[in-house]
């Protein structure tokens, strides 16, 4: 009877240590996977003065914007309530929901999207504003395929990294806060 008490509280044991790894595994993944591309993306959450320098370069403004990178959601949904319908594209699945739950809890779900997508397999060519948080080693390729898919009329705004090449029409903010405004013309 004391071995099969034993035995019990060892599968016990073992199914709560694997059901925790399982579980723990499930949650961490999202966010290492992109740490280990070629090119790194982290999540790394918008500061309130970021999203308020966007909003100020999306001023007079309109059209369907996107934000490359969506991350928890928070430029998709601050575009929704000034009236933009909003499209987020983030790799990790559990901001992605997180976002969704969000967007539902603001009021604005139906002015907002968010698909778990790669950036490089996504035409942005029917957006006019585009926002982006990128890293520095991803901005060359991403100016050269935003500059093969956009129409003249479009607006990039690029947050913490400016593009290599472009020279923004606008800027404001500073420091980690800083924005740039690239009008696209052809």
């Amino acid at each position: 009877e004391g071995s099969s008490r034993r035995s019990s509280w060892g599968l016990l044991v073992t199914a709560g240590v694997g059901g925790t790894l399982v579980a723990l595994y499930a949650v961490v993944t999202p966010f290492v996977t992109p740490a280990l591309r070629k090119v790194c993306l982290p999540f790394v959450p918008a500061t309130a003065t970021q999203v308020q320098n966007v909003l100020k370069m999306l001023e007079n403004r309109s059209g369907p914007l996107v934000d490359i990178g969506s991350g928890d959601g928070r430029i998709v949904i601050a575009a929704a309530k000034k009236g933009f319908k909003a499209v987020g594209y983030e790799l990790n699945p559990w901001l992605v929901w997180y976002s969704r739950y969000r967007a539902w809890r603001d009021g604005v779900h139906q002015n907002t999207k968010f698909y778990i997508s790669d950036l490089w397999k996504v035409s942005f060519s029917h957006y006019t504003n585009i926002v982006v948080f990128g890293v520095p080693q991803m901005m060359p390729q991403l100016e050269k395929k935003l500059e093969e898919e956009l129409e003249c009329n479009a607006r990039i705004i690029a947050c913490r990294f400016p593009f290599p090449c472009w020279i923004p029409d606008h800027t404001t903010g500073e420091g980690i806060d800083t924005v740039w405004a690239y009008d696209l013309k052809h």
